[in-house]
């Protein structure tokens, strides 16, 4: 089964009360969901495999860590997840960017591809899938393995959802709602974030 990380840091959870107010216009909120991803990023990437090496500091030669093993690739779902991808790129330079599409069916709720460009070399890096529309398995399709799924808000239909499909995913959220309504919006959610991030509604 994964496990559901939910960070309860001071900040993330100050930065998310104030993403949620309705009053918050677009760039206060693209510039607070940039700051959450990168908090959230810290975490996110807190099992990365480090290897020693050697180095000459002003003082002497030293033993050091860097990180070692499988590279990143971020890869936010169109709209939304635009918006978390430079806050972990900050932390994270030489991480790829790949990029899916997806909309949601009015009335299945399931949803459905428009667009998929992944880095070549995606199945060999550790994937942070970025604000996720349950979309795990299209990146399975294609050769996937190493995937975290990382959310702004979550909620327990939807975790549940991914951890009965997708037990070998880990989840990382900053907030954990209460639930969906019965239009598939998570509550007490944070509104459409594509439309609140880009000023479209």
């Amino acid at each position: 089964m994964s496990i559901v990380h939910v960070m309860d840091h001071p900040l993330i959870q100050h930065k998310l009360s104030l993403m949620r107010d309705q009053e918050t216009g677009p760039k206060e909120f693209r510039e607070l969901l940039n700051e959450i991803s990168m908090l959230m990023a810290y975490e996110v990437t807190r099992d990365l495999p480090l290897k020693t090496i050697e180095i000459e500091t002003p003082i002497c030669r030293a033993q050091t860590q860097v990180i070692a093993g499988k590279k990143l690739a971020i890869v936010p779902i169109l709209r939304a997840g635009l918006g978390m991808v430079d806050g972990i790129m900050s932390l994270v330079p030489a991480a790829k960017v790949g990029h899916i599409g997806l909309y949601r069916d009015p009335n299945t709720l399931e949803p459905v591809e428009y667009y998929c460009k992944l880095p070549a070399d995606a199945q060999e890096r550790e994937i942070l899938l970025v604000d996720p529309m349950l979309a795990t398995g299209f990146l399975k399709k294609r050769g996937c393995k190493n995937i975290k799924l990382v959310n702004l808000i979550a909620a327990p239909e939807g975790v549940a959802r991914v951890q009965a499909d997708h037990p070998d995913v880990d989840i990382y959220v900053a907030g954990m709602d209460e639930k969906l309504n019965d239009h598939g919006y998570i509550i007490p959610g944070l509104g459409d974030a594509g439309d609140r991030l880009f000023g479209t509604k």
